[in-house]
């Protein structure tokens, strides 16, 4: 269980000072896939960092199973982050000199897990796995970085726009895997997106505007990748 209480985050300084969030509190359960929803400027790709330990709180806190975020050192923070969650950006940020193998297998070697081809093959990449970056697609760099998060077997996967920079066809495929492996493996999913249609595919939807949120509901006819509009 993940419980967000009285949330708070400033940027800036002095007059350019500015709450990026405002007092925000939600729980999310243990095997949840959830969409954060909202408007560029909403704060949800802030939520998204501070609640996965990315970015410091300034106000309130994060607990994960009673276990207080604002309470660690940088050390423990470091060490809870390796150790519980993994993070897609919608840059792949994959290593260029290193093949799909070899950047798969990063993410392997910090959860000490060995067995992390399947992951490999559940993104349908196993016949691309030599490949560096340059000879892949866009949509096969992003599933390089599902599978490299998904290999450290984490509690918690966050999501920052995960299909933004992909077109249609690809985004569809991306979400597609992305969403099986998370009900067969029943991580918890959170995934921030301006993208209404994706919200359909969530267990649950917290909206956001101008810092705060300003809706939660619960997805009672959810979609597959392939159901939703785009």
């Amino acid at each position: 269980m993940i419980e967000v209480k009285n949330l708070t985050k400033y940027y800036g300084r002095d007059e350019s000072r500015f709450k990026a969030l405002d007092d925000v509190s939600v729980s999310i359960k243990d095997g949840e896939f959830v969409v954060i929803l909202g408007a560029s400027g909403s704060g949800k790709s802030t939520f998204l960092n501070v609640i996965s330990g990315l970015e410091t709180i300034d106000g309130g806190d994060v607990l994960y199973d009673g276990r207080s975020l604002s309470k660690m050192s940088e050390k423990e923070l470091t060490r809870f982050r390796k150790d519980n969650t993994a993070y897609i950006f919608q840059q792949y940020y994959l290593l260029p000199h290193l093949n799909v193998d070899k950047n798969v297998r990063m993410g392997a070697d910090l959860a000490g897990n060995r067995d992390y081809s399947a992951y490999i093959e559940a993104v349908g990449l196993k016949e691309k796995r030599k490949k560096f970056p340059s000879e892949l697609s866009g949509g096969e760099q992003q599933r390089v970085a599902i599978a490299r998060a998904l290999a450290k077997n984490p509690k918690v996967l966050f999501l920052d726009e995960p299909t933004g920079a992909l077109d249609e066809k690809t985004g569809r495929l991306v979400l597609d895997h992305i969403i099986k492996l998370q009900e067969k493996q029943k991580f918890t999913m959170i995934m921030v997106t301006h993208n209404a249609n994706i919200a359909e595919t969530a267990d649950r939807i917290i909206e956001m505007n101008s810092g705060k949120i300003v809706k939660i509901s619960e997805n009672t006819g959810k979609k597959t990748a392939y159901e939703i509009g785009w």
